[in-house]
């Protein structure tokens, strides 16, 4: 396949994707939604922000050979866009999505289908830390709980009443996630099934200090769309 590659990115494996693809000589532009401050960006041309919508994007793919969308697992509105405008102009798509995690030995996970069904799960703790990401947060707002919440920029209201912030980039040692949980006194873990490594940490301090993890099933993909789950996958799927 030649010509220009799109790649909706923002995560670790959109990165690595752009890097191998610039290395070998393809053009490349790399979308971020310009929702962190202070992205990490990935080699190659980059724009920041929306496209403001199906529309949007289907008319940014004029002259692309070729659309991937690297986006986050819960990016689901993205990801229905992509499906939409490629179809709707003819573009070669593919879905580039790292595998969810795993359960352990020794594991105690709570699986829901949604925020709202997480702060249901967790209703009965004492201090419960949120790794949720900055949005979505009002799901937790009537919690009597303490909540810990991290993320890489500061969280967009409402917060739970007792909330204590703590602004933080991945990845985490396991180190780092016990000394947080033990400090604060963490009877549950919250978090989406993102996969990957650079999060994985608290999965493993929560199974050493026995702590449930309350875990948000991703959402589904579009039907017909093909997906890898590796940026070499992606590479042979875009002949490189």
């Amino acid at each position: 396949m030649t010509g220009r590659v799109l790649v909706l990115g923002g995560t670790a494996e959109a990165r690595r994707l752009a890097e191998r693809l610039v290395a070998g000589g393809v053009d490349v532009l790399s979308s971020l939604a310009g929702r962190v401050a202070d992205p990490v960006l990935p080699a190659g041309e980059v724009r920041i922000g929306g496209f403001g919508g199906t529309a949007g994007l289907a008319a940014a793919l004029d002259g692309v050979a070729a659309l991937v969308d690297a986006t986050h697992p819960f990016a689901a509105t993205m990801t229905a866009h992509a499906a939409a405008a490629a179809a709707a102009t003819g573009t070669p798509l593919l879905r580039l999505q790292r595998p969810g995690w795993t359960a352990q030995p020794g594991d105690d996970w709570r699986w829901v289908d949604s925020l709202a069904d997480a702060a249901i799960a967790v209703a009965g703790c004492r201090s419960v830390l949120l790794t949720t990401g900055r949005q979505g947060l009002a799901a937790f707002a009537g919690l009597g709980a303490h909540c810990v919440v991290r993320s890489v920029d500061p969280p967009e209201p409402p917060l739970p009443a007792r909330a204590t912030v703590v602004l933080a980039r991945g990845p985490f040692t396991v180190e780092d996630e016990r000394a947080l949980m033990t400090e604060h006194g963490v009877d549950a873990v919250v978090t989406k099934d993102s996969g990957g490594p650079m999060t994985a940490a608290k999965l493993t301090a929560a199974r050493q200090l026995g702590v449930p993890v309350v875990l948000v099933r991703r959402p589904p993909l579009p039907a017909g769309v093909p997906v890898v789950a590796t940026v070499e996958e992606a590479l042979a799927w875009l002949g490189r």
